[in-house]
């Protein structure tokens, strides 16, 4: 069985398989990277400079796991495709304010 075949698109292209140590930084880069984008775009909220430090921290402990399961599994791909739906949410919300502004 060789390993290269079964890793995701990230993984491959860190070649997570031939310089593993490099590899996962990268991909752990990559994935929180993502999942900040992700939040901020989705989910995030005005919070107190205290809460946001909590918040990114969880985030970071949460993204050590997730860049585990990223090797073989699509992760990072996914929270690609998360963060393009929320970014073509967010223009198309804000062009729909735009013409409503408009109308008035």
């Amino acid at each position: 069985m060789v390993i290269a075949e079964r890793l995701s698109f990230f993984a491959a292209l860190f070649r997570v398989d031939e310089n593993p140590e490099l590899g996962m930084w990268l991909l752990y880069i990559t994935i929180f990277i993502l999942s900040v984008v992700v939040y901020k775009l989705g989910f995030a909220q005005k919070l107190s400079v205290f809460k946001s430090i909590i918040i990114y921290v969880f985030l970071a402990l949460g993204c050590t796991i997730l860049t585990f399961l990223g090797a073989f599994l699509p992760v990072a791909e996914g929270l690609l495709v998360a963060a393009g739906i929320l970014v073509a949410y967010k223009v198309r919300l804000r062009k729909f304010k735009q013409e409503q502004a408009s109308k008035r």
